[in-house]
């Protein structure tokens, strides 16, 4: 296959179902591109874009701080899911909020990332 293409918006439940590094590496085998429309990745690729001879050292992936942004440490150990429930800029169901709050759709993001771009490494 040459001069395939596909765009994915999330591969989270591939990554959680542990088939993420065999699915990029099939694509790279086979010359298939897959283009990132998640905002993230779609960002990322995008500052990537053309950079082939200046090469990246890191990428940083942000993330909004969602209703336990200002708390104090204290009160983030005794939050209950109907606080993190409360985001301050939208609500995406139940399941992606508390990802958000507890920065796990972070940690899948940043898994995903590197696989993606074909980060050797990741670290802090």
């Amino acid at each position: 296959m040459t001069n395939f293409s596909f765009q994915t918006a999330a591969f989270f439940i591939g990554l959680v179902a542990g088939s993420i590094p065999l699915i990029y590496k099939k694509a790279r085998e086979k010359n298939v591109k897959i283009f990132p429309i998640d905002s993230e990745h779609s960002a990322i690729w995008q500052c990537l874009a053309g950079n082939e001879g200046n090469p990246v050292s890191k990428i940083i992936i942000t993330a909004s701080g969602g209703p336990f942004r200002t708390l104090p440490r204290e009160q983030i150990k005794t939050a209950k899911a109907a606080d993190a429930l409360r985001h301050p800029n939208w609500n995406m169901g139940r399941k992606i909020t508390i990802d958000c709050a507890t920065l796990m759709n972070k940690g899948l993001e940043i898994i995903e990332a590197r696989y993606l771009f074909d980060f050797e490494t990741m670290d802090d």
